[in-house]
């Protein structure tokens, strides 16, 4: 259970703190209401790029990570479709370090365009390096297109091309900035040895002189029902061996049946008790590896099989494989050992997300933005409430033939 309480600024900056007298640390977690999702299709990979430049010097202070390291601190940011988070974890005696550095940089970064034009590089060389120049690196690059028609989940956060980060200008930047980087656009999570009157006062301090902006309201393609089987095929003379992916649409992170989608997945291939492992790896050796996982994305995520073939194996025998594993699943009932097997492991996974200071923050930000921070002490029951009924019912909803978007990545022949 992670206990907070709530309150906002007058500028509409929402701030949640978690009270933690057992450790002398604090964390100061800031999430932005902004990911990939929320591009121009002509602008793809900005919400990525900004977290690098939030790090190349802000209105008044020059250099973010030297005074942060001065007092014991330690930061980090990720992007993703949906949102682009900033984390601190520091000594509590030295919170205030933190949110003078936070603050000064959303009320402006310096807009300096040697450091755009460092980051620009930086973002580049990485798209290079993990996307195009490493085996299977483009996976995603192909897949979310093929899975997506229109919603903008069709791209990765790195973006669609390279040349939307080459091109990228100074009013482009300042334009994100102004429409994102808001206090009414942002989340404040602040926990450990910490205070809420303490972290009050230092809101009003330093967040609460920083103008709002307008709202964003968030108007985004939905993805509508898919209807048809959809197939990829690419190859590559990078790749060690052929592997094969499929793709199924599933309930966002928060929507109802969210959590048997996900249990789905585990059963299916978490781990060596899985069924993928059992009857494709270790039984029948058609794979060198193979798992299932979900992207637990905001808005209506996939649910994700991949795996690398044996040499001698045809994709389409492998996928012949998969697919009567899947088909299994969705036509049988599950046993309840079998379910509660995988209760066990999502619930273990819960519990050990929730002993670190920064996951309890990160966590309770993710639900806050998500509407509601109470769903963050809402898992576990929604875990136990799963029954073979809703696990089957959610099978045949989301396994079906029609739902799947399947690419062959092959190696070449060269």
């Amino acid at each position: 259970m992670i206990h907070y309480e709530h309150f906002v600024l007058a500028n509409g900056l929402q701030v949640y703190v978690h009270e933690d007298a057992s450790t002398p640390m604090a964390a100061v977690n800031i999430l932005y209401n902004v990911g990939s999702r929320d591009e121009d299709p002509a602008r793809t990979g900005f919400a990525h790029l900004f977290e690098h430049l939030m790090f190349g010097g802000s209105q008044h202070i020059q250099s973010y990570d030297e005074p942060l390291q001065k007092v014991g601190g330690e930061n980090n940011a990720f992007t993703s479709p949906d949102i682009t988070n900033y984390y601190i974890t520091l000594p509590a005696a030295n919170l205030e370090t933190a949110f003078w550095l936070e603050s000064d940089r959303m009320l402006s970064l310096s807009f300096d365009p040697q450091v755009l034009d460092v980051q620009q590089k930086v973002v580049i060389e990485e798209f290079k390096q993990r996307y195009l120049n490493q085996p299977y690196g483009d996976v995603w690059l192909k897949l979310r297109p093929l899975a997506y028609t229109q919603h903008p989940y069709q791209w990765a956060t790195i973006g669609k091309d390279i040349s939307h980060i080459e091109n990228a200008t100074m009013d482009d930047v300042k334009s994100f900035f102004f429409k994102y980087y808001l206090p009414n656009n942002a989340i404040l999570v602040v926990a450990g040895n910490v205070t809420v009157e303490e972290v009050k006062q230092l809101c009003k301090k330093w967040f609460e002189p920083i103008a709002a902006g307008n709202p964003y309201v968030r108007q985004l393609p939905q993805e509508p029902r898919q209807t048809q089987a959809r197939f990829l095929e690419t190859t590559a003379d990078t790749v060690p061996l052929n592997a094969l992916y499929k793709v199924w649409h599933m309930p966002g992170r928060f929507d109802t049946g969210f959590y048997n989608a996900d249990l789905l997945s585990d059963i299916l291939g978490r781990g060596k008790s899985s069924r993928l492992y059992q009857k494709l790896l270790r039984d029948q050796p058609l794979f060198n590896n193979i798992s299932a996982h979900i992207s637990a994305s905001l808005d209506p995520g996939l649910m994700i099989v991949q795996g690398t073939l044996n040499d001698g194996v045809s994709l389409e025998e492998a996928n012949a494989a998969v697919e009567d594993v899947i088909s299994t699943l969705a036509q049988e009932s599950i046993a309840e050992e079998e379910i509660t097997k995988v209760k066990n492991q999502a619930e273990a996974t819960l519990v050990f997300s929730e002993v670190e200071l920064l996951n309890r923050a990160m966590n309770l930000a993710y639900a806050a933005n998500a509407g509601d921070a109470a769903m963050v002490n809402e898992e576990a029951a929604k875990i136990q409430a799963i029954t073979p009924d809703t696990l089957r019912s959610m099978a045949q909803e989301v396994l079906r033939p029609d739902n799947c978007s399947t690419m062959f990545y092959r190696r070449s022949a060269n």
